[in-house]
């Protein structure tokens, strides 16, 4: 190739690259466009916002809203605002995410390494699991937990996270234990170690990968869950149920900055997962993708 030809092609990838990355900006520009909406109209006063001009940076910039979100907004029929909520989703969240993911790696890890019959059948329902819509375990759910006595209740909608992300969890931990070599597990029990003892010495230090996908994807769906929340959540509801009863509390005026600034709160938690572990995310989806 001669030295004009190696410039043509060099010029070439250089404007195929920038008119890729031209795009690219636009798109990420118009994803957070609602992002910067919301941010900068919840930090205006009322009067600015309905004067027009949303997309304005604010003129008079202020945190009423925020705190009137966090703690006086008028959620139902009590102005308490989003911070009794908020520490109930914590505290679903936490546990829920906690216990589907210890559970979805031991099943995972006896899916793999300590093969039973029939074990093929049990891996295909707990599959199945994953494709069941909500609404049709809301009633077979509601009688269960009434019959526990945890309806309308945290350890209520703990109880329902965790059945309903095991599947997710079962599935992560089996297509990546399955890749790890079973010659290490038979060399343990030749040397006497036993079945929780593997999995602590052997399996769980180098989970590590699988397990941030685990968390990031139960964190992301029970944090954000609004259904089970609203039909199980009785006096215990979680942010996104106050959230929605925020917006449909708020009688006469509409308090626009009010109801961003608590948009922004539901959704922090999850954004910031992201921004903290969210590159590990297809990494270690990656990793239990090929075997060998």
């Amino acid at each position: 190739m001669s030295a004009q030809s190696q410039d043509t092609a060099v010029s070439t990838g250089r404007i195929t690259r920038a008119l890729i990355y031209l795009v690219l900006l636009l798109f990420t520009l118009f994803y957070l466009l609602p992002l910067y909406v919301m941010g900068v109209n919840s930090l205006k006063p009322l009067a600015e916002i309905t004067g027009g001009n949303m997309m304005a940076l604010p003129q008079i910039w202020t945190f009423d809203a925020w705190r009137s979100a966090w703690s006086t907004a008028q959620i139902g029929i009590e102005p308490t605002g989003l911070k009794p909520y908020f520490l109930n989703s914590i505290l679903m969240v936490v546990p829920a995410v906690t216990i589907s993911t210890i559970v979805g790696a031991l099943n995972g890890y006896v899916l793999t390494k300590w093969r039973f019959r029939g074990d093929t059948w049990v891996f295909g329902l707990m599959l199945f699991s994953c494709f069941i819509p909500f609404q049709i375990v809301l009633i077979p759910m509601a009688m269960v937990l009434g019959k526990l006595g945890l309806a309308g209740s945290v350890p209520g909608l703990i109880l329902v996270h965790v059945v309903y992300g095991i599947g997710f969890t079962t599935l992560y931990f089996r297509n990546y234990y399955a890749a790890f070599p079973t010659e290490l597990v038979r060399a343990a029990q030749i040397d006497g170690a036993g079945f929780f003892r593997i999995f602590w010495r052997i399996l769980l230090p180098v989970s590590g990968p699988i397990a941030v996908v685990s968390v990031i994807w139960q964190f992301t769906n029970i944090w954000n869950d609004f259904l089970f929340g609203a039909s199980f959540g009785g006096t215990s509801q979680p942010m996104t149920v106050a959230l929605n009863n925020l917006v449909q509390s708020s009688t006469g005026v509409k308090e626009y900055n009010v109801h961003f600034a608590g948009a922004i709160l539901a959704a922090l938690p999850t954004l910031l997962v992201y921004i903290v572990a969210g590159r590990y995310f297809v990494r270690g989806l990656m990793a239990g993708s090929v075997k060998g």
